[in-house]
């Protein structure tokens, strides 16, 4: 060989060795510490949906399949908005699979397929933000019920969890907002970070006047019996009307014919305090049917055991990730002792040839875990009325933006 030739080898392999170094030095650069204590969200790797994030995970094919009563299917394509005038801050449920108390800053499928499912389709009505935060572990959630214990040491208070959503709304705050109106949406753990959210930065602040609405769904909000304020929040309302603004939705959702059970973890009288239930489907009460975006192939993180609903008889293939089946299923809010919950209604009718059961409870190795009511359909069954009414209150806000 050449010198000439050795020498071109050698440059190219030099060269491929300073493309490894740099791509690897920014794949570390990319790792936050899990340990820090003040996490920097100037940081793009802390986010999962940001504008202008490269690897935005709120950008994934959304469309559905929709599944008539007489079983024919078409294709429903999902339209982002091109200039959408509100923002979504939303903190995710409990998904984490990492194996100790909290998670780290390493997203992996579940925190990925969550947003797909309860935050994405919202790109439909508004900017959208979603950090990362050091939540509870599913397995910190399983241990007390047989699950195994969570790896290595408990973190003390205050690490991680709900500190985290607060750096992380302050800077959204200080950043990105710039004076535009936001909805907080979240999930079971992501709902009660919400709900303190306001509860120690919102309610009764400045920002406030900012709030479009907040969606609070399987996690109690808690109100005077018969009033709209007052309990959680000292001046936030119910929502029950579609172009109020400033204002709370909230629920938990419960089978008609699974009722609360005497040791629920959602709906209960506390304190003197009733938990609000607000139906999406009729803000101002009784029953109404939901616009809803299902998982095709059913839950995805094993809480909702191996169940995969027969969406059509006879079955065939359904291409898309998400099913719509419009009037399959009715929502009801319902006040019955000690509970105030979301009561959900699927409308079996003989001739109609899609599916009598959704799942959507929790399946523990002694079978379903009834205290935990409809928990994993909380959002899927009424995800497409949420964004119409954010949609609308969106447009509220803007059109009379609060003065001051």
């Amino acid at each position: 060989m050449s010198p000439m030739k050795v020498l071109s080898n050698m440059v190219r392999g030099l060269l491929g060795l300073a493309a490894l170094v740099v791509v690897q030095g920014v794949a570390l650069a990319q790792a936050p510490d899990p340990n820090v204590q003040h996490p920097d969200y100037a940081d793009p790797a802390l986010w999962l949906c940001r504008p202008d994030l490269k690897d935005n995970r709120c950008e994934v094919d959304l469309d559905a399949t929709v599944i008539a009563p007489s079983g024919g299917m078409t294709v429903e394509r999902y339209v982002a908005a091109k200039d959408p005038k509100i923002d979504c801050f939303f903190v995710y449920p409990t998904v984490s699979n990492d194996p100790g108390w909290v998670s780290d800053f390493s997203p992996d499928a579940a925190e990925w397929d969550d947003i797909k499912v309860q935050f994405a389709r919202f790109g439909s009505v508004c900017r959208q933000f979603a950090p990362l935060y050091r939540q509870g572990t599913l397995r910190r959630l399983r241990a007390p019920s047989g699950g195994p214990a969570p790896v290595g040491a408990q973190p003390p208070p205050g690490f991680g969890g709900f500190s985290d959503v607060v750096e992380a709304w302050n800077w959204y705050l200080a950043h990105e907002n710039k004076g535009r109106g936001v909805v907080l949406i979240g999930h079971s753990q992501g709902g009660a970070m919400i709900t303190r959210l306001i509860t120690q930065e919102i309610d009764g602040k400045p920002v406030q006047k900012q709030l479009v609405s907040a969606l609070i769904l399987g996690a109690p909000v808690m109100v005077p019996p018969g009033k709209d304020v007052g309990g959680a929040f000292k001046s936030v309302p119910l929502c029950r009307a579609a172009d109020q603004t400033g204002c709370v939705i909230t629920y938990a959702t419960f089978r008609d014919r699974l009722p609360p059970p005497a040791n629920s973890r959602f709906g209960k009288v506390r304190d003197g305090l009733r938990a609000a239930c607000v139906n999406p489907a009729n803000l101002g009460g009784g029953k109404g049917e939901p616009e809803s975006y299902f998982i095709t192939q059913g839950f995805l993180n094993g809480s909702g055991g191996d169940i995969r609903p027969e969406w059509v008889r006879p079955m065939r293939p359904i291409g898309t990730f998400f099913v719509k089946t419009p009037g399959l299923v009715s929502t009801e809010c319902v006040e019955s002792g000690d509970f105030n919950y979301l009561a959900l209604h699927v409308n079996a009718v003989p001739a109609d040839p899609r599916t009598d059961e959704l799942g959507g409870q929790i399946i523990r190795r002694t079978g379903v875990d009834l205290s935990w009511g409809l928990h994993l359909l909380d959002v899927d069954h009424s995800i497409g009325t949420l964004i119409r009414l954010v949609r609308k209150q969106g447009e509220a806000y803007v059109a009379d933006p609060p003065q001051g």
